[in-house]
């Protein structure tokens, strides 16, 4: 079978689609990396083949304040989250688009897998089977479904309890829709009508998820908010498969084996240009706790930029994790949803920092699950991260609740589960899509 996976121009959203692609490339599928010629290598590595967006399309978007300078400077709010869609993932959709098309010529392709964040596919999704190839989107990061209580995603805010709460909710909808969803579902309306195709007939969230012949969700059921059964197109894959161990050990590795219990700190592999936020007081909250010993992973940058490190700390740039997440008691996170997945399959208790991005939808679901302690703050100071630490450390709640969710991501494995969606998909004829699209007609 001939498969291309593609994802928003982020790492965090192209890492979960080469988890997948991994798998199925080891099955014995032909698979082809679409991406900005800066994931050249990573897809290479990982034994696919590939293919650049094309030149308009084929940006870093680590380097956001060249190509999103007024970021720092927006108000938080629904209208800076238009502003992030337009810059991060909508403006491109078209060339995107046009590069996918020129693909699937030289490279005819019976499936593709798109991480949910790029919209490439949408054109595509207006045909009829056979006369496209069999899409399937991937949830990167927490579902982005439209709640029943009219909740906006992406603010963080737990289910309605009350019709006092889901008249807020559904006032904040309103201000959402008018200030962010519509004008982005206009951008895209104004492409699909440029390609001869229906408007969408769902906002924006909603089509990512239920337009595509099949969506495969990171993460399991139980980290959702209940909002009672979901379409039969939406399947739980569990923690993303991590990628082969290239890294070594460091040279501290025996350290860990001493007895002491180990707290990862962490920024990813994005959000550490500052590594005051949140791996530096980390640092500090815990140097004197005499029974721990805590790692940090820079994403890349120098270890120096810590500066004097306390004794009880062990620091590397990166670090295999498939590794180190078995052996934790404690993840101390700014929240990224690929990690904190990883250390709940592992049942991995979490301290989580950070509100932007998506963040504060990762810490709603760490506070509701009893999972960890979520600070609320994107640079907790040291006390802090002390409180928090050796709250979850000292109360067996959470790493209970943190074993219950790793039972739950042991009944979701993407090693089974997406070989079974892909082999109902390709043979079939007609789709969901279809059916809503030509709705739209």
């Amino acid at each position: 079978m001939k498969i291309i996976v593609t994802a928003a121009p982020l790492i965090g959203h192209l890492n979960p689609v080469l988890g997948i692609a991994r798998l199925l490339h080891a099955a014995g599928h032909e698979v082809v990396g679409y991406a900005p010629s800066v994931f050249r290598r990573q897809i290479e590595m990982s034994g696919l083949g590939f293919h650049p967006f094309p030149p308009d399309a084929d940006v870093d978007l680590a380097d956001m304040d060249r190509l999103f300078p007024e970021r720092r400077t927006l108000t938080p709010g629904f209208a800076a989250r238009k502003v992030a869609w337009e810059r991060l993932f909508v403006g491109r959709m078209e060339a995107e688009y046009a590069g996918l098309a020129e693909l699937l010529k030289v490279f005819p392709a019976d499936l593709i897998i798109a991480e949910s964040m790029t919209f490439a596919t949408l054109p595509l999704l207006a045909r009829q089977r056979p006369h496209r190839p069999a899409i399937v989107h991937l949830g990167a990061t927490f579902l982005q479904l439209g709640r029943p209580d009219h909740a906006p995603i992406f603010s963080g805010l737990r289910p309605a309890t009350s019709d006092e709460e889901r008249a807020d909710y559904a006032r904040s909808f309103a201000e959402a829709k008018a200030a962010w969803f519509d004008p982005i579902d206009a951008m895209i309306n104004d492409v699909l009508l440029r390609h001869g195709c229906p408007r969408l007939p769902l906002p924006f969230y909603d089509a990512m998820i239920l337009l595509p012949d099949a969506f495969l969700q990171a993460g399991v059921p139980e980290l959702e908010f209940g909002r009672g059964p979901l379409p039969p197109s939406i399947r739980f894959i569990g923690a993303n498969p991590p990628a082969p161990g290239t890294l070594p050990l460091p040279t501290w590795a025996k350290d860990l084996d001493d007895g002491r219990r180990i707290v990862l700190v962490t920024q990813g592999t994005v959000a550490n240009a500052d590594l005051g936020q949140l791996i530096a007081p980390t640092l500090a909250a815990l140097a004197d706790e005499p029974d721990v010993i805590v790692v940090a992973t820079t994403g890349g940058r120098p270890v120096e930029a810590l500066g004097t490190l306390p004794r009880n700390a062990r620091v590397a740039p990166y670090l295999p994790y498939d590794w180190l997440m078995p052996k934790l008691s404690l993840l101390v996170t700014n929240g990224g949803y690929g990690t904190v997945t990883h250390a709940l399959s592992m049942g991995v208790p979490i301290v989580q920092a950070g509100m932007t991005e998506d963040k504060r939808e990762v810490a709603a679901r760490i506070d509701w699950t009893g999972a960890g302690v979520a600070i609320g703050s994107n640079a907790p100071t040291a006390e802090m991260v002390r409180e928090a630490a050796r709250r979850v450390l000292s109360t067996p709640a959470y790493a209970s609740n943190a074993a219950q969710l790793a039972d739950a991501f042991g009944l979701h494995d993407p090693q089974y589960v997406v070989p079974a969606v892909i082999d109902a998909l390709v043979p079939g004829g007609g789709t969901i899509a279809n059916a809503r699209f030509a709705m739209a007609r």
